[in-house]
């Protein structure tokens, strides 16, 4: 029976490091298996990328996508494993939508991985190499940040606006490099305490990701979707959803909208949510669901201690 007050969390690009989850691999068999299924699939031994580098190849944004969706999954198999524990709600930030939704069984691990892959290689020819970039804003507020925005692109050929809303006072904006470079000035004289290039090479989630959402979309075509046996929040709306064909959709729109993390979190603890499990590599989610409402309890999976702690944990809360 799943358990209203736990909510999943699955994170994305960015939490990717050579030897992350190394403890695991040796302590848990299910992720030994995922990461030998996601190699089979892919034609490529994952693990070994993973373990051994270099960090270059690991952030190259097609090779990182299935490396941590099969990361995420890997974790929750494992977790599985150890405990009849079920959380009421998921969500996953960007690519880690789509593991939410493997673990929520909407999603067929092996279509996942290769359609990971795939959108990692549309989102990086979207746009050429070079041209586009990202920033993340700290201190100032989102409709601040959006006009600023607007006003730059308004009447020009160029894109820059606000792509992921990761918690009150930290956005991250995108666009063609110098629309977001001009922005970065602006906003700095607007008020915000920084403005920090991001090491990407793509703008993601801007309207400049249609293409990659075109091609997403035919493969997404070929793909069974099923309705979540867990609810999963989407970024674009902040809201859960169980119709495959408005999950198809929704997956093609996030490639080129806003990542609403702020709002996803509020639905999570509107669900009735108040454990928040970060079931990936490192721990950025729990610093942003921190920020946005400083009562959830937050853990994470990545080392098996913090796995069985986890457990001990949520159990014993679940006896009182």
């Amino acid at each position: 029976m799943p358990d209203s007050s736990i909510a999943f969390v699955f994170p994305g690009q960015g939490s990717q490091q050579v030897g992350m989850l190394e403890a695991a691999h040796l302590r848990f068999p299910a992720v030994r298996d995922t990461f030998e299924e996601a190699s089979q699939t892919l034609g490529y031994d994952m693990w070994a990328l993973v373990k051994s580098g270099p960090q270059d190849a690991l952030n190259l944004t097609e090779t990182t996508q299935p490396v941590l969706l099969t990361s995420s999954v890997a974790l929750w198999r494992a977790w599985q494993s150890e405990t009849d524990i079920r959380p009421g709600i998921m969500a996953g930030h960007s690519l880690g939508e789509f593991s939410a939704l493997v673990c929520a069984g909407a999603l067929a691990f092996a279509d996942a991985v290769t359609l990971v892959r795939k959108r990692g290689e549309f989102m990086q020819t979207a746009v050429p190499v070079g041209q586009g970039s990202m920033a993340a804003i700290i201190g100032l507020e989102d409709s601040i940040i959006d006009g600023i925005c607007a006003g730059i692109s308004r009447g020009t050929e160029t894109v820059v606006s606000a792509v992921n809303f990761n918690s009150p006072g930290q956005v991250v904006i995108a666009g063609h490099k110098d629309a977001v470079e001009t922005a970065i000035t602006a906003l700095k004289e607007a008020g915000a305490k920084r403005a920090l290039p991001l090491p990407v090479s793509a703008p993601f989630h801007t309207v400049l990701m249609q293409p990659a959402g075109e091609k997403l979309a035919e493969v997404l075509a070929t793909i069974t979707i099923s309705s979540p046996q867990i609810p999963v929040v989407h970024n674009v709306h902040g809201a859960t959803g169980a119709d495959p064909a408005k999950i198809q959709r929704l997956l093609v729109e996030q490639i080129y909208s806003p990542v609403r993390w702020t709002s996803c979190i509020q639905a999570i603890v509107e669900s009735g949510a108040i454990h928040l499990v970060e079931c990936g590599p490192g721990k950025v989610l729990s610093g942003l669901n921190r920020r946005i409402d400083k009562s959830l309890q937050s853990y994470s999976l990545e080392a098996p201690d913090e796995l069985a702690a986890t457990v001990t944990q949520l159990n014993e809360l679940a006896g009182e």
